[in-house]
């Protein structure tokens, strides 16, 4: 069994890209950002890519993995989302706080999706309409937004005609124009009554980066079968996500995202899918099928956090069923740090781990902290250190329950890597 600095070595971390522009009012403070999709060093929307999947990939691999309120440094988000996704109901994975859902000019069946607005807006969710281009086919929409979005178009008088004529029409609407690059474009748009300011006179998207790790395409597939049964097996869904730590991530930031309680402190992966409930879980697994993730071939960092999971479960199991489940989570999560180049402090907070199970993972603390500990003693095969934790652990166990646990373990984690890739 490598150590995990080894592993780290030799694993394919995945880079995610996000660009985010900011949007300015008249007196040219940062009112908002708005966050566009990227899949590369490239400051541009990647050619190829449909809405519907830049959707998925920005809400999964961004949204709700790195948290809007960092991207946005606590701003208002306008984030574009397609009409597949709008219908999906998308928007109900992120809290409606501080967040504008921007309705893309290529979105079909108007119909349908004043509809869903309409439903929304009741929920406290914010629109904006991204560049109008006047068509009668918005018209039904135009009530319900809370912004309209324009693009310069020369002269620039044309644009802020149009400007006027909205704001007689729509007073409470707020107009944000784009693509602003002179002083005189930004000047002319203010007098003629624009509320917010965007484009490269002001600044250029600003790129991030981050790591990551992409679910698996078994545990995409199972979840999609899953969830597309009329009701619900929480144990099954709990079982998939339990065996992908880029699901597991991913499903715990959710829960923090989607929680009002700011004081909610997830121990177990099964507490995490049960506290969402079908709904938001059904709209998770939706946001899988949109990005069209889980393509890649998993990695031996995957490997060795399945392997700790299993062991640690085996090994707590005699202490009943809550803390097998909770060391199952702690051992999956201990190579986040090496897959998201996070500290394990900074994972435990954005977690929500609580107390017992953050002493665990970051200081050995009790029976969960204890088995943790034995796994990574027996990975540097420190057999001294083991059989004292062993000790500790279940006094009345000799060193071979380590050994067949380990080999449990390891035939668990290698059975069910190779059932995936068979299935790519």
């Amino acid at each position: 069994m490598p150590n995990i600095s080894d592993v780290k070595n030799s694993a394919i971390l995945v880079t995610q890209y996000i660009a985010r522009q900011p949007i300015f009012d008249g007196d040219k403070s940062i009112f908002a950002y708005e966050l566009l999709y990227r899949d590369s060093v490239n400051n541009a929307f990647p050619v190829g890519t449909t809405d519907g999947q830049a959707t998925g990939r920005l809400f999964f691999n961004a949204l709700m993995l790195v948290g809007i309120e960092k991207l946005t440094l606590n701003q208002t988000a306008f984030i574009n989302l397609s009409s597949e996704g709008l219908l999906e109901d998308l928007p109900k994975l992120l809290q409606p706080e501080n967040t504008v859902i921007e309705i893309v000019e290529r979105t079909e069946n108007i119909e349908l999706v004043v509809e869903r607005v309409t439903e929304l807006k009741k929920e406290g969710y914010v629109f904006a309409l991204d560049d109008y281009d006047s068509h009668e086919k918005w018209q039904p929409l135009l009530s319900l937004v809370d912004y309209i979005k324009l693009e310069v178009e020369e002269p620039v008088i044309k644009t802020s005609m149009l400007l006027k004529k909205l704001k007689r029409s729509f007073p409470n609407i707020k107009i944000v124009v784009e693509r602003i690059e002179t002083y005189d474009e930004f000047r002319q748009l203010k007098e003629a009554g624009c509320d917010y300011f965007q484009g490269f006179f002001f600044a250029h998207p600003e790129m991030l980066s981050y790591n990551s790790i992409e679910p698996l395409k078994m545990a995409v597939l199972d979840l999609l079968r899953c969830t597309s049964r009329t009701d619900l097996d929480f144990n099954e869904i709990n079982q998939r996500i339990s065996k992908d730590v880029g699901l597991t991530a991913r499903v715990l930031k959710l829960v923090n995202a989607r929680s009002a309680n700011k004081n909610l402190v997830i121990t177990s992966i099964p507490q995490a899918v049960v506290y969402l409930g079908e709904d938001s879980i059904r709209k998770f697994v939706r946001v899988l099928a949109l990005s069209e993730l889980g393509s890649d071939k998993p990695s031996e960092l995957t490997r060795l956090g399945l392997c700790r999971a299993q062991f640690m479960q085996v090994i707590l199991e005699p202490g009943g069923k809550v803390i097998a489940e909770q060391g199952y989570l702690v051992g999956l999560m201990s190579v986040l740090d090496a897959i998201l180049d996070m500290e394990l402090e900074a994972i435990a907070k954005e977690f929500s781990l609580g107390a017992e199970l953050s002493g665990a993972l970051l200081s050995f603390e009790g029976m969960m902290g204890n088995s943790l500990h034995l796994i990574k003693a027996v990975e540097e095969d420190n057999w001294q250190l083991a059989k004292k934790l062993l000790e500790t652990i279940r006094p009345a166990s000799n060193i071979e329950l380590v050994y067949t646990a380990m080999l449990d373990a390891r035939q668990y984690a290698d059975e069910l890597l190779a059932t995936i890739i068979d299935q790519d």
